[in-house]
């Protein structure tokens, strides 16, 4: 499944024309800049063989919404776009592979400002996720602000949609897939509980954390130690602290 949208600012189209040549289907710039970086953008979009087009502010500032586009922008054909049957058949395919990798998810229940999901795409990207879930409706989608933020993440890693979290979690337990929850409740410490083999980590929504039906689903729940005065850590964070140390876990499995 393919869809265009926009990828705003100098470091993420950067970052895009490094990576991701294929998806991109043209670039937009002001037509009036004397920004080097935006000269070396068309540049190098013209040595890739790469459209763009000269715009000026204020298109571009309709065509990136509340994000900031800095005087450039991508527009891409994004084919990492899972349903929940897609997301089943790369599960499938993911684990019937032969060298002993798990399998990496991280569920976001809820999750509602597109600055946190960018933040968490981009730390997912980096400690290894082989996929991120998040409810079709009622939580913050891909969008220009979500792709700055994640710095060339969203155009990545897979992004699956889902109508039912609670049926995902469902049938992944079928395939042996661990879920693990965070709760400011949970009895155990992330640094207490074991990481390892295939799992999907799920990160509750900003004020009320995770449902009470997700929470039920999970097979450990987690807690982060809190030593200072406040009582939790921004979500983004959060899923920055959790997946590194399944990463440290995992490393020293391997050794």
């Amino acid at each position: 499944m393919s869809k265009s949208h926009y990828v705003t600012g100098l470091r993420a189209v950067e970052q895009l024309l490094s990576t991701d040549l294929k998806g991109i289907h043209c670039i937009y710039t002001e037509s009036r800049t004397t920004n080097l970086r935006i000269e070396a953008i068309i540049k190098l979009a013209d040595e890739k063989g790469i459209e763009t087009q000269l715009t000026n502010r204020m298109r571009l500032s309709q065509m990136s919404g509340e994000a900031r586009h800095q005087g450039v922008m991508a527009e891409i054909r994004r084919n990492k776009l899972l349903d929940e049957a897609g997301l089943r058949t790369m599960v499938e395919q993911r684990l019937m592979t032969t060298d002993n990798q798990s399998l990496l998810l991280l569920m976001l229940d809820g999750i509602q400002d597109p600055h946190n999901l960018g933040a968490c795409m981009r730390t997912a990207d980096a400690a290894g996720v082989d996929a991120i879930i998040a409810p079709r409706h009622a939580a913050a989608g891909l969008s220009p602000t979500v792709s700055k933020v994640a710095s060339g993440a969203a155009e990545q890693i897979p992004f699956v949609t889902v109508g039912n979290l609670n049926r995902v979690l469902g049938w992944l337990a079928d395939y042996d897939v661990r879920v693990i929850g965070t709760s400011n409740k949970a009895d155990t410490s992330l640094y207490e509980a074991d990481l390892s083999g295939s799992m999907v980590l799920v990160m509750g929504r900003e004020d009320i954390g995770l449902s009470k039906s997700i929470s039920e689903r999970c097979d450990v729940l987690v807690n982060l130690p809190m030593a200072g005065v406040v009582s939790s850590l921004n979500v983004s964070v959060a899923t920055g602290v959790c997946l590194y140390e399944v990463v440290r876990q995992r490393a020293l499995h391997l050794t």
